[in-house]
């Protein structure tokens, strides 16, 4: 073994504690790295291998009712390739013994032919087969469904279909891409919401849709125009009650995904950066700290005749042995991590196959960051090794030069002796102490990071089922129809308040600017569905005219006061010419709003409404939907508190999973930065120390000013880290904004504080430890320096 390669084997036996502490910073910030972009990964290759596999759509419409020959004519517009009908329809579904409210996605398939698009794979039991009797009908369910419900194969389940009660058996579970993610409205509630595929004839049957279809599918020949052939589907469908035609990054399953691999590529960009900035600098202090005590070293080695270069190669394989520990460690932790995630992404996304994997590129990009990190973080001290003369080197280094505090400067002199030893110190290595604070800071701002989304969806929840939902149970009808149900509804057990909504799909036309949507008609003075803007404060719809949230405003290009265009795509053809009465900032989609009466006014067909939403007496919304079932109108209902319940059972255990992870690594940041800063310090200040010891100071006392610059340090960085916290949460929600989602940027006291005890949790042990090292200072080895 060479010389060189023992002595670096030494410095690091030496500082073995500190390389591990580095080791472990490093590994934080791949392992975050692989975490995030190899889940995200596996959740793309899983995701495109199914589109392509079940032929996934590329563009979705809705209409009342048209008939099958409408097909052939939409088969040769130009850019369609492939036309696909079918009839579904959301029905309520019971489950034996089960009082929760289920809303079914009733979807026909043809026994008879090829399913060519949104194909359905039979997961477990078996496919579906022809014929069907009068009360009974075969489905294959969601898997997802069926998992959160533990249904097999051979359950029965009750659906009202059409106003009649049918026996539903389950003879397998099934995929499609058509629902890779299932939940109602969007919502991750898969114990509420499931798709129950059975034979299209039964479906068509049971609806009087025989050789007729309400649903459509299109596949777009290569290179057609998506808003071309969305344009011209439009015009098509629009006889035919038209509601909605959308293309695949607006179909619900798709958009879920998407924004989930978004906000996974943002997280997996942001934190990683944090952790290898951390490292850098830890690198740059302990190599230059480990230069300056080896100038004799470096000086002998050079009158030996070593060149430079070999002089800088050898602390430069010192720091890249400390990196791969750590790019050893980050690529066990991704995997590790990787797997937990995909296994979490598993609940909400359901494939044919989906299994974790990192690929080769991911390593190879993890291996340049890490050599990069370790370059950035000790090129200047490694570049000071090679152009330091022999001559120079043999000399100690100049004694540093002190001078009174900014704050004696200032005026304030009523400093205590140790604080003043304490600030002088600080001040004397500038550069060094702010990086100090930043990385302290940095282990702040990822623990608020990692509990932001918990106060995010705590915000979310709170707003749209405390403030503008406050509603125990809803209620919907297929068409609309006169608001005399009203009373029946009113008349039902233990209903105390009822208030009557209509929504109406539209098309909303300033100029060249078109955007399918929904007016949505709640009361003027509402007081079970209100319009709750982002800041918590009612927008009271009477009197107002057309209220549109900010962002749809904005598409538009109108302001206040600005007519708007209104194509109405339910009923008759009409189009209204509105006024825009106000805006408002929210955080769910592109929505519009009316008084109910006034849209009812405007759309000329007298008072109606197609849903309700109810008030009912504590503990008895079992009855009331009991009861609901018995009102032959009612399509479907839903409770708020099940839905809660069912969401609330998954995002608490993943968000807890999130802030153990984020919590950990800031804890690793806080000990690396920590332990090491007072390390070199020890290092540094030895003689000192020793010296102040044999002059009579306690240990407490010599201890108290070393950790002293620990403790202000890291009192300075607590703020700062949570400004920082703050300002991350922000620019992130700001980056997953999107069209159908915002996510507010709320971190609440509370967060702050778990943040505050984890970091000083970490500082405080880091603390003991250099503490245990003061005590038992050498002072006799120590003393012997040269003068």
């Amino acid at each position: 073994m060479k010389a060189l390669d023992r002595k670096l084997l030494r410095d690091l036996r030496l500082m073995w504690s500190q390389a591990l502490t580095i080791a472990l910073v490093v590994g934080s910030g791949i392992g975050g790295f692989i975490t995030s972009l190899s889940a995200v990964d596996s959740l793309a290759l899983a995701r495109d291998r199914f589109y392509a596999d079940g032929r996934f759509a590329d563009v979705f419409g809705t209409v009342k009712r048209a008939p099958d020959a409408l097909a052939a004519t939409l088969r040769e517009l130009p850019g369609v390739a492939e036309v696909q009908t079918t009839v579904e329809q959301v029905v309520r579904v019971e489950i034996p013994d089960v009082p929760d409210p289920v809303i079914g996605q009733l979807v026909g398939i043809d026994l008879r032919g090829t399913r060519s698009l949104n194909r359905v794979i039979v997961a477990s039991g078996r496919a579906l087969a022809p014929g069907h009797g009068d009360d009974t009908i075969e489905v294959l369910v969601s898997e997802g469904f069926a998992q959160a419900r533990g249904l097999r194969p051979g359950a029965t389940l009750r659906a009202l279909i059409n106003g009649r009660q049918r026996t539903l058996r389950m003879v397998g579970t099934a995929l499609s891409p058509e629902y890779i993610f299932a939940g109602l409205w969007g919502m991750p509630d898969q114990r509420g919401y499931g798709v129950f595929w059975l034979d299209a004839e039964a479906l068509a049957a049971a609806y009087d849709m025989r050789g007729a279809f309400n649903r459509i599918a299109v596949r777009l020949a290569p290179g057609a125009s998506e808003p071309a052939v969305i344009d011209t589907l439009e015009r098509q469908l629009a006889p035919y009650g038209s509601r909605v035609v959308v293309g695949r990054a607006d179909q619900t399953s798709h958009s879920m995904l998407d924004n989930e691999i978004k906000v996974q590529r943002v997280l997996g960009t942001v934190l990683p950066a944090i952790f290898l900035g951390v490292a850098a600098f830890l690198l740059n202090v302990v190599v230059t700290r480990l230069v300056a005590t080896q100038r004799e070293q470096i000086a002998a080695l050079k009158a030996l005749g070593y060149p430079n270069r070999r002089i800088g190669v050898h602390y430069l394989e010192m720091v890249l042995l400390i990196v791969a520990a750590g790019l050893v460690l980050g690529v066990l932790l991704g995997d590790r991590l990787g797997r937990l995630f995909t296994a979490l992404y598993a609940e909400f996304y359901h494939f044919p196959s989906f299994g974790h994997r990192i690929t080769p590129d991911l390593l190879l990009l993890s291996t340049a960051i890490t050599v990069a990190t370790a370059v950035a973080g000790t090129l200047g001290a490694i570049l000071a090794t090679v152009r330091l003369a022999p001559a120079e080197a043999m000399r100690p280094p100049a004694p540093g030069r002190y001078r009174r505090t900014l704050l004696e400067r200032l005026g304030i002199q009523a400093m205590p002796a140790a604080l003043r030893m304490v600030v002088r110190n600080i001040e004397r290595r500038p550069l060094r102490s702010v990086l100090s604070v930043g990385g302290i800071a940095a282990a702040v701002a990822i623990v608020v990071l990692g509990n932001f989304f918990r106060d995010s969806i705590d915000a979310i929840v709170d707003t749209q089922f405390s403030l503008a939902l406050r509603s125990d149970i809803a209620v919907w009808m297929l068409e609309p129809a006169d608001n005399r149900l009203r009373h029946d509804m009113a008349r039902l057990p233990a209903a105390t308040q009822v208030e009557a909504t209509r929504f109406v799909q539209v098309t909303f036309v300033n100029g060249p600017r078109r955007e399918r949507g929904m007016i949505r008609g709640y009361a003027g003075r509402a007081e079970l569905y209100r319009v709750i803007d982002a800041d918590n404060r009612e927008l009271l719809l009477e009197g107002r005219g057309l209220v549109l949230t900010d962002r749809l405003a904005a598409k538009l290009g109108v302001q206040v006061g600005d007519p708007l265009r209104v194509e109405v795509l339910e009923g008759r053809p009409r189009t209204l010419e509105l006024v825009v009465g106000a805006t408002v900032r929210e955080m769910m989609g592109l929505n519009a709003y009316m008084d109910r009466a006034a849209l009812n006014r405007v759309l000329g067909d007298g008072d109606l409404a197609d849903g309700y939403v109810l008030s009912v007496e504590r503990g008895r919304e079992n009855e009331l939907l009991e009861a609901s079932k018995k009102v032959p109108r009612i399509a479907g209902a839903f409770s708020k508190a099940n839905m809660l319940r069912n969401m609330e059972e998954i995002s608490a255990r993943n968000v807890r999973i999130m802030s153990t992870i984020m919590t950990t690594f800031a804890v690793i940041i806080a000990v690396g930065v920590v332990y090491n800063n007072a390390r070199i310090a020890l290092a540094e200040r030895g003689w000192e120390l020793a010296s102040l010891r044999v002059l009579g100071f306690t240990r407490a006392e010599v201890s108290a000013l070393l950790l002293g610059e620990l403790a202000l340090m890291i009192l300075v960085a607590l703020p700062l880290g949570m400004a920082l916290g703050w300002g991350l949460t922000h620019l992130i929600a700001e980056s997953l904004k999107s069209d159908q989602f915002y996510f507010p940027a709320v971190v609440r006291a509370r967060t702050y504080a778990w943040a505050t005890v984890a970091v000083l949790a970490a500082g405080i042990a880091s603390a003991l430890i250099v503490r245990r090292r003061i005590d038992r200072l050498d002072l006799v080895a120590v003393l012997k320096t040269r003068e």
